[in-house]
């Protein structure tokens, strides 16, 4: 009797101890994959930020290869002289380029922007998402639209 007892406990420590660590690490999954759109949205407003600020550089160096590109660094310095505001810089809204998901993505966000009083700013944001919960996630920003007019959805190309 002593001996079963024993034995059971064992399993029974065994099995807490396995159930801790299995939703330690579902935890630790499910943080990477609701993170991601925080890094989103915080690569996004940067590349706002440099862009309000008419800072070219700044937004080169967020797109990913614009710097290679020459269509990407015409389209950086129209951008940087069209849509230089004055003022602290706010995010009015974010439709993030994915919802949830365990693997990479590719997508557009959607940003509505306001520089100090000016009128807001619509823009479009091609995303990839790299990587997966295991591994961990990346964000990446492609490409950058011009404005957009403020009903308008993302074009398809840009």
């Amino acid at each position: 009797m002593l001996a079963r007892a024993r034995h059971r406990r064992r399993l029974t420590l065994a099995a807490i101890v396995l159930g801790v660590m299995l939703f330690l690490l579902i935890s630790a999954v499910l943080a990477r994959v609701l993170s991601i759109d925080g890094a989103e949205r915080t690569a996004i407003t940067l590349l706002v930020r440099a862009e309000a600020a008419g800072n070219r550089a700044a937004m080169a160096a967020r797109i990913k290869d614009c710097d290679s590109s020459a269509a990407c660094r015409a389209r950086v310095a129209q951008d940087a002289v069209a849509l230089r505001r004055a003022g602290s810089v706010s995010i009015l809204q974010l439709q993030p380029s994915a919802g949830f998901s365990l693997t990479g993505t590719l997508g557009t966000a959607r940003v509505a922007w306001r520089a100090g009083s000016s009128l807001p700013v619509v823009q479009c944001v091609r995303v990839r998402r790299a990587g997966d919960a295991l591994t961990g996630f990346r964000v990446e920003l492609l490409e950058l639209s011009r404005r957009i007019p403020s009903e308008s959805d993302c074009p398809r190309t840009f």
